[in-house]
């Protein structure tokens, strides 16, 4: 059997520039208010297909280069396209962010938007990254979700995931259990909470301040969420199931959202924080070279 239009763009990501309205989009506009003064370099962590580095290069005309580090080769060929106008501005690297490469060059502005829970638990590493190519007095603007848990860790999407479960059969109880059979963790359990992430944060960067704000989902129709879910999680909830099966839990999951949406007015609602971040002082010295360790 053919893959259905949806299973192609879980596996592809496609569609996400549509499916990013629904709530990565707010994160993009709230970060680059942030941005003061005339930024030479942006560097975007896990920059997907270019937007927040469109906007950048649009609003700062400072910006001598715009970089995006990303790891779907699908998403940086649309962000190339998105990008092509920039000519040598906008630079885009291949990169896994939990182990990346590093880059000739120090960023007035480092950004990473609904990312980081992906990288968990090695988040460590990419914080160690920053802190060695941010340029003196350099921010970097971060945003973290933080859906509620319940006792097995699931939250937010997970429940979405676990409503669509059901309705394709597995009892609600049984779904922790099959999500950690296929190595599944919980994405409210990959976000860490905020203790956690300052925890993990303090030995490579210092909070220089931060906003909250509640991230409200709220969605026109099932169709709509489904492919809301497979541009932004892709397969990772649907490997839990047979090949089969996984177009019929695509149109569970949008089938879930619309029926929250008919309950509660909305599908999710979480807090979200913007962080921002400098470099401890040990990491960057006055010429802006690290200092040597004995």
């Amino acid at each position: 059997m053919s893959p259905s239009a949806v299973e192609i763009q879980a596996r592809t990501l496609a569609g996400y520039a549509d499916a990013s309205r629904l709530r990565q989009v707010h994160d993009r506009d709230w970060v680059l208010d942030r941005v003061t003064g005339s930024p030479e370099t942006l560097v975007d962590l896990g920059s997907g297909i270019g937007q927040l580095l469109e906007s950048a290069l649009l609003r700062f005309p400072s910006l001598r280069l715009a970089v995006g580090l990303e790891r779907s080769e699908h998403r940086i060929a649309e962000a190339a396209q998105r990008l092509a106008p920039y000519g040598e501005r906008a630079v885009l690297h291949a990169a896994d962010l939990t182990a990346p490469e590093q880059l000739p060059y120090r960023a007035q502005v480092i950004t990473q938007t609904s990312v980081l829970h992906w990288l968990y638990p090695d988040e460590d590493r990419i914080f160690a990254w920053v802190a060695a190519h941010l340029a003196p007095g350099g921010r970097f603007l971060l945003t973290t979700y933080h859906p509620a848990r319940d006792a097995h860790g699931l939250g937010g999407e997970d429940e979405l995931v676990r409503d669509a479960l059901s309705a394709l059969g597995t009892p609600a109880e049984d779904v922790p259990a099959l999500l950690a059979a296929h190595g599944v963790l919980p994405i409210a359990t990959r976000t860490r909470t905020v203790d956690e992430l300052l925890a993990v944060l303090a030995p490579h960067l210092r909070v220089a301040g931060h906003a909250e704000r509640d991230a409200v989902v709220t969605v026109e129709s099932a169709a709509q969420y489904e492919h809301f879910h497979a541009a932004t999680f892709g397969d990772y909830y649907a490997r839990v199931l047979p090949a089969e099966r996984r177009a019929d839990f695509y149109r569970a999951v949008g089938a879930a959202a619309l029926r929250r949406q008919e309950e509660r007015g909305h599908v999710s609602h979480m807090p979200v924080r913007l962080w921002e971040l400098t470099a401890r002082e040990e990491f960057v010295s006055e010429t802006g070279n690290r200092p040597s360790r004995a």
